[in-house]
């Protein structure tokens, strides 16, 4: 489990392919001798499992579905990924609670200043779309954010300079492709509330009469 606050901007080592998955070696500034083989680091939102630890650098491995679902396929010799290091129960939450199982890819459509921050627009499909709500957090390439508005087939973010600064954003730009997970709680909800799918008495009229809604 992660927040969502980035720790370091490592750097892409190298990139093994194998059959349909592969394995990446990532430089990073976090002190190694901290760092555990088994331990999970999201590697731009995507939670990944340290399987071999040098001087200065990790190497985890991907899956072939994970190369699918999500951007880090498309990672090269060089890259910038953004990175965090999985929560701990004594750690402050300030982002919001983030699995590092990305449930999709957006395009980043738009991308204007406004004031002091930058308005990125991402365009997502309807699968996605549905669990962005107005002021509600999402994930992108690992960073918790907070939608700022939701239109027919896009949501938009804004991104403040210490963002900028200190995550990969400021790389994007029209037509990059960033890996998104919706808020977890969302996505149980929906589960909890799926026609036919009720084994515990939570439902809507149950909601209702509790206060819920």
């Amino acid at each position: 489990m992660f927040t969502g606050l980035i720790q370091d901007v490592g750097t892409v080592a190298d990139v093994r392919r194998s059959g349909r998955g592969m394995q990446l070696g990532v430089t990073t500034a976090f002190p190694i001798e901290e760092l555990e083989l088994g331990e999970s680091i999201a590697v731009n939102g995507v939670c990944l499992t340290v399987v071999e630890l040098g001087q200065g650098r990790f190497d985890v491995d991907v899956s072939p579905e994970t190369v699918e679902r999500s951007t880090i396929g498309a990672l090269h010799h060089g890259d910038r990924v953004n990175l965090e290091r999985a929560l701990r129960l004594c750690d402050r939450l300030g982002g919001h609670l983030v699995s590092g199982h990305i449930d999709g890819t957006g395009q980043v459509s738009d991308r204007r200043s406004d004031g002091n921050a930058e308005r990125f627009t991402i365009t997502v499909p309807p699968s996605l779309l549905r669990y962005m709500v107005d002021k509600g957090s999402v994930a992108l390439d690992g960073i918790s954010l907070t939608v700022n508005k939701v239109d027919t087939d896009s949501f938009s973010v804004a991104i403040i300079p210490h963002s900028l600064a200190h995550t990969t954003l400021n790389n994007l730009s029209v037509g990059s492709r960033i890996n998104i997970e919706a808020d977890l709680l969302a996505k149980y909800v929906e589960k909890l509330l799926k026609p036919g799918d009720q084994t515990d008495g939570v439902d809507l009229e149950m909601l209702a009469k509790h206060g819920f809604l």
